[in-house]
């Protein structure tokens, strides 16, 4: 009984241990991307120093410093809402991978691993050849990448089951028929007018960032990550077997719904407003996990602020690196390619 009780301390000792170690990580984290954001703010064509930015966001606080009508616009209606959809988008896509890369037990999952991506995409590529507003946009992308997930469970069951090689080669189907109806939209675009615009929403940008468009896609996004949140704890054991999961009094299937539904809304949402961002899902999950382990109660917070971080440095290297701004996904492909291939030499494998 000694050795058993002895084992138990030791194991709660390193429990608390990494507890303790998360919570000191992710404090550090969240005060690097509020410096960072702030950085953001004052980076431009425009150039502001922090005490000017502070004394635009605090007008009544304690900095003595006179702003004016120029300075106001450009925090207030320019950056702001860019670097809070910066933080959303990345926020999201990388929880979103980091759940999908948990619930299907793939390290290459990733947001479009179910045809969600690009199911949401031509929903938004649509809107835009009909001329629809924001709103629009996004209810239409959620509606096709919820049918993309659709058509995805539908494919995957063979015999009322679906296992999880199933479902990820029918994603693997499905986001390649929605790729080509994309192509088949541009291809029916006005080429003078909306085809332009649809190709540049394709590589990725924050441009269009505005104080309703991030209160209007937000919402979506925030829901689906408070349910990835309550469902981190139940994440470790989605990748046991249904029946034996079910002995255990484990809701495996709903969890995979709730997860996928979750993620979807997240995807959806982020691509309407933002286009098709890659590398985003895939790389910063690979590295929470390299700084937390495997346990998905650490991870999926930690990717949170991770792909938060990481997107907000990205988008500001985009629009301040040259005079002309670079679309984002061209850069997170820049980034994360090099990146993913240290991963892999420095773990010998996907890190897992």
């Amino acid at each position: 009984m000694s050795n058993v009780s002895t084992a138990r301390a030791r194991s709660a000792q390193a429990a608390g241990a990494a507890a303790g170690r998360f919570r000191f990580v992710m404090a550090s984290l969240a005060l690097l991307l509020a410096v960072t954001a702030v950085a953001s703010l004052c980076l431009g064509r425009y150039s502001l120093t922090g005490t000017e930015v502070m004394a635009v966001l605090l007008p009544d606080g304690w900095l003595s410093v006179e702003t004016n009508r120029m300075m106001e616009n450009i925090v207030l209606n320019v950056r702001l809402p860019r670097v809070l959809l910066a933080i959303i988008a990345g926020a999201g896509l990388a929880m979103s991978g980091a759940a999908f890369q948990a619930l299907f037990a793939n390290p290459l999952a990733a947001p479009d691993t179910l045809g969600v991506a690009t199911g949401a995409s031509f929903g938004a590529v649509l809107g835009i050849l009909w001329g629809w507003n924001g709103m629009g946009i996004q209810l239409m992308s959620l509606a096709t990448g919820l049918s993309a997930v659709f058509f995805v469970i539908v494919i995957s069951r063979v015999r009322n089951t679906s296992s999880i090689l199933m479902i990820i080669l029918s994603g693997m189907v499905v986001g390649a028929l929605f790729s080509a109806l994309v192509s088949l939209v541009k291809y029916a675009a006005d080429p003078q007018d909306v085809l332009p615009s649809i190709t540049f929403w394709m590589m990725g940008a924050l441009t269009g960032a505005t104080k309703s468009s991030v209160l209007a896609g937000t919402p979506m996004v925030l829901l689906g990550m408070l349910v990835l949140w309550l469902l981190r704890w139940r994440l470790n054991v989605t990748t046991l077997p249904t029946d034996e999961a079910a002995s255990l009094g484990i809701p495996v299937r709903r969890i995979r719904a709730g997860v996928i539904i979750a993620a979807t809304m997240i995807t959806a949402s982020v691509v309407s407003m933002c286009g098709l961002i890659g590398w985003v899902g895939l790389l910063v999950p690979h590295a929470a996990r390299m700084v937390f382990g495997a346990n998905n109660r650490f991870v999926l917070p930690a990717s949170m602020v991770m792909g938060a971080l990481f997107m907000l440095v990205i988008d500001t290297v985009a629009r301040t690196a040259t005079q002309s701004e670079i679309p984002v996904s061209i850069l997170t492909a820049v980034v994360g390619a090099p990146f993913f291939i240290y991963l892999l030499r420095r773990t010998g494998g996907i890190s897992g």
